[in-house]
C-alpha cells in the first residue's frame, strides 16, 4: 500500500492489541467485536486524526465500555492470536479501502472473521481483505440467485 505510513501501521497494532485486551479482560469476544465495529469509538479511529487514536488500548477499551454502558463479560472467548488478527485486519482494511468500520463489519462480521482466520491469517493482509470482500460478494450473488432460499434454512 502506497500510503501505508508508520503511523497507520502503529494504529493497526494498537487496534490489534485492543482486541487482545478484550480477551485479557474476559469479555465475550463476538459481542466485543460487534460493539466496537459499530461504535462511535471505532468511528473516531476512522477519522483522519482523533486524540483517541493515540490514547492506548486500555483507554480505548474504557471509552467503548462507557459508550455501550458496559461490555458483556464471559461467554465466547477466542484466542489472543485470533483477536489480534481480527483487530489488526479491520483497521488495515479501513486504510486500504477507506471504508468505515461499521461498513466493514457488514461485509465481514466477527463470525466470518473467526471462520476465515485459520486460512487467512498467514496471507498478506491486503490479500485476506480482498478474499473477504469476494466471499461477501459471492454470498450476495447467491442470495440474489435464490431469494427464497432462507425460507428453507
Amino acid at each position: 500500500m502506497e500510503n501505508f505510513t508508520l503511523q497507520k501501521r502503529q494504529l493497526c497494532d494498537i487496534q490489534g492489541r485492543l482486541f487482545e485486551l478484550a480477551v485479557k479482560a474476559d469479555l465475550d469476544c463476538p459481542s466485543f467485536v460487534e460493539a466496537f465495529m459499530n461504535s462511535k469509538t471505532a468511528a473516531a479511529l476512522d477519522d483522519v486524526y482523533d486524540r483517541l487514536q493515540w490514547a492506548g488500548e486500555e483507554y480505548i477499551l474504557d471509552e467503548l465500555d462507557d459508550e455501550v454502558c458496559g461490555l458483556k463479560k464471559a461467554g465466547t472467548v477466542y484466542s489472543s492470536e485470533i483477536m489480534y488478527w481480527i483487530g489488526y485486519t479491520y483497521r488495515y482494511w479501513h486504510y486500504y479501502t477507506s471504508e468505515d468500520s461499521h461498513e466493514i463489519y457488514k461485509i465481514a462480521d466477527v463470525k466470518t472473521m473467526r471462520e476465515c482466520w485459520l486460512g487467512f491469517h498467514t496471507f498478506d493482509v491486503e490479500m485476506a481483505i480482498d478474499d473477504l470482500k469476494e466471499i461477501y460478494k459471492q454470498k450476495c450473488e447467491e442470495r440474489n440467485e435464490n431469494p427464497h432460499s432462507s425460507i428453507y434454512m
